[in-house]
């Protein structure tokens, strides 16, 4: 009897240890993979959020860039990792929902792989181009694009810049040369030489150069006009409502085991940090806007985006061997 006694006391010491830890999670660092170079909006987003999190946990978050393959190296190591909530990663738009449309095998498996944490930022797409280029309107482009095919340069930093560029050549029947870059720190510093003529990309990394006038842009890739960029007309205006709603997102998954109440927790921990007045400033600076989500929204945003790039991706025909 008293060793029955003594065995049922050492259970309920080991569930209390055990139940102590998850009530404390995290009760270590955290990893953030990154899945592009330093230098660009994703590596800012992360270090914002991950700044706020080492705040609110107590706990550092250790920002882990893997770069290469248009994010699909180290998405595919995010999907590899211990399913214990200790590693992150950023979920990017081109490598979740284009880039298993683009290649055979990216390495990962984007609506299989991954339990979806939240959503953290939304921007529209931007056309940014050199001065030296003379368009003052998109539809000055697209004319001066039609008079010349193949004339024009435009970069890509990821997958899905690549195909904002696929779907404006599509939407507007012009032809021009695309040029690829490893990231966006390479495209801005040949962009600002003028030895590529325009950019698909977020506003993050161009839009000191806009506001300095140093690069022009010529519209953005949403709804309602830009609060970074309040001068710039949407394409909705300019006569191009199939470019109306292109946005580039970021958010945080995890890999597909891990407990449900440790991808709860960290969707309240990271829903609360996004919602931070001063992480929301910072973003506005970075021409980012905060938009926290449930798990389960975040999910579903994941797979329509996944759909309806796969549509482009495949009328493109544009592939990555």
């Amino acid at each position: 009897m008293k060793k029955t006694y003594a065995f049922m006391m050492a259970l309920l010491g080991a569930w209390s240890v055990l139940a102590t830890a998850a009530d404390q999670f995290p009760d270590k660092p955290v990893r953030f993979i990154v899945p592009f170079p330093a230098g660009g909006g994703t590596d800012a987003f992360a270090r914002v959020l991950g700044g706020k999190l080492t705040e609110l946990w107590g706990q550092q978050v250790l920002i882990d860039n893997r770069g290469g393959a248009q994010g699909n190296i180290g998405t595919a190591a995010g999907a590899r990792a211990a399913a214990d909530g200790y590693t992150l990663t950023l979920a990017q738009s081109g490598a979740l929902a284009i880039n298993p449309h683009l290649y055979k095998n990216p390495g990962y498996d984007a609506l299989r792989d991954f339990a979806a944490v939240s959503r953290g930022i939304e921007m529209p797409y931007t056309l940014v181009i050199h001065p030296s280029v003379p368009a003052k309107t998109i539809k000055e482009l697209v004319q001066l694009a039609k008079r010349n095919p193949n004339a024009l340069t435009y970069a890509s930093v990821t997958s899905s810049s690549q195909i904002v560029g696929e779907l404006f050549k599509l939407t507007t029947a012009t032809t021009m040369l695309h040029v690829p870059y490893k990231g966006a720190a390479p495209a801005v510093v040949d962009l600002l030489a003028g030895n590529i003529g325009m950019l698909f990309a977020a506003p993050t990394p161009t839009l000191p150069y806009v506001k300095a006038g140093k690069l022009r842009a010529l519209t953005v890739m949403s709804k309602n006009r830009f609060e970074a960029l309040p001068e710039v007309p949407t394409a909705l205006e300019s006569g191009y409502p199939a470019l109306g709603n292109v946005l580039e997102w970021y958010g945080v998954v995890v890999p597909a085991a891990t407990p449900r109440d440790t991808v709860a927790k960290l969707n309240a921990s990271i829903v609360r940090a996004l919602n931070a007045s001063d992480v929301q400033e910072r973003f506005r600076t970075l021409g980012q806007t905060a938009a926290p989500s449930t798990q389960t929204e975040f999910a579903d945003y994941i797979r329509l985006d996944y759909e309806r790039w796969g549509k482009v991706v495949k009328a493109s025909g544009a592939t990555v061997e």
